[in-house]
């Protein structure tokens, strides 16, 4: 069974070819060489993307690939402009990267509505109006379109969210997600239950609320491509703050930790740049003397908390340290 969310993909685009310019002749009854009046031809239909809030997968794109635009239409007689061809409007999700055959930027979609050309028509030619001059004043040549941008595009897709949720599979990550929003991920005791991206909508104090995204959990050696590799750790990079979660039956805490935080490096050494804070899942375990002991295992330089998505037992506490790292 194929999954819904799709995140990379690569798409064929063609633009369309500029029309041609007219080389008519003014023709009127009584009037005598009227001289040139051929029109410019239209410029040839565009690929654009556009970000639509309402869509969060590239999954239209697995089942077409191939994207051609319209051709200008040619100039007429009286100066008169070819129609210019007509654009294909494609919907993304806010998030996606345009790259092209060379994997160089054309540009990212980071706002609902905002409009990203990511193949450009061709010019339309120039009618012979265009040419006269007092030494030449009947030219009867014009200009032909020129072709379109034609190339291949991927589209990458990167969840945009305030927190990202870091971890081993099977650390609680969906249920903790489970627990502050409404969204409803796939939850079971095996590794690798979450195999795609999941948001949530976290509900805060005064109607305020943040949105926090469920990373498929991380093993190591994942920046190599082991286990679902780094399909997933891109989605990372567009986090504002990392929530590392680590489960109260961990054999070594500072050591799961350490894992993660290498992994990340590996992949993009500027995660380390982000906010983070360490939640200690499926805390209802653990009683005060076992949290003391864990807190000796754990680095010191960042927030570190104890939680139970079950019981809800510090689940408060961490939305006020999250809320605090994302307005700090």
């Amino acid at each position: 069974m194929q999954s819904n969310f799709v995140d990379y993909v690569k798409i064929n685009c063609r633009a369309g070819h500029g029309g041609a310019g007219s080389a008519s002749l003014h023709r009127e009854k009584y009037i005598d060489k009227g001289g040139p009046d051929g029109g410019d031809g239209g410029r040839g239909g565009n690929i654009t993307i556009v970000g639509n809030s309402n869509f969060w997968t590239l999954l239209e794109f697995r089942f077409k690939r191939h994207f051609r635009g319209s051709n200008g239409g040619r100039g007429g007689k009286s100066r008169s402009t070819g129609a210019d061809g007509e654009d294909i409007i494609l919907d993304v999700p806010i998030g996606v990267i345009a790259r092209d055959e060379e994997g160089n930027i054309i540009g990212e979609i980071t706002d609902d509505g905002q409009q990203l050309i990511i193949a450009k028509g061709g010019k339309g030619g120039l009618g012979n109006w265009n040419f006269r001059s007092a030494t030449r004043q009947t030219p009867r040549y014009a200009q032909p379109g020129l072709d379109g941008d034609e190339l291949q595009v991927t589209l990458e897709l990167k969840i945009l969210a305030d927190v990202g949720l870091v971890g081993f599979p099977n650390a609680g990550k969906s249920t903790l997600l489970s627990a502050v929003s409404a969204a409803k991920p796939k939850i079971a005791d095996y590794a690798f239950t979450t195999l795609t991206p999941n948001l949530g909508i976290v509900e805060y104090r005064n109607h305020k609320s943040f949105v926090m995204a469920d990373i498929p959990g991380i093993i190591e050696g994942a920046a190599e491509g082991k286990g679902l590799g780094h399909r997933f750790l891109r989605h990372i990079e567009r986090n504002s703050t990392l929530l590392f979660l680590i489960p109260a039956d961990a054999a070594d805490y500072g050591k799961e930790y350490n894992i993660l935080l290498n992994e990340l490096t590996k992949f993009n050494p500027e995660l380390l740049d982000k906010e983070r804070v360490l939640a200690i899942s499926k805390s209802d375990m653990l009683d005060d003397e076992l949290k003391a002991e864990i807190l000796k295992q754990l680095p010191t330089d960042i927030i570190t908390t104890f939680i139970s998505s079950i019981t809800g037992e510090g689940i408060m506490e961490l939305k006020d340290i999250l809320w605090d790292k994302l307005h700090d």
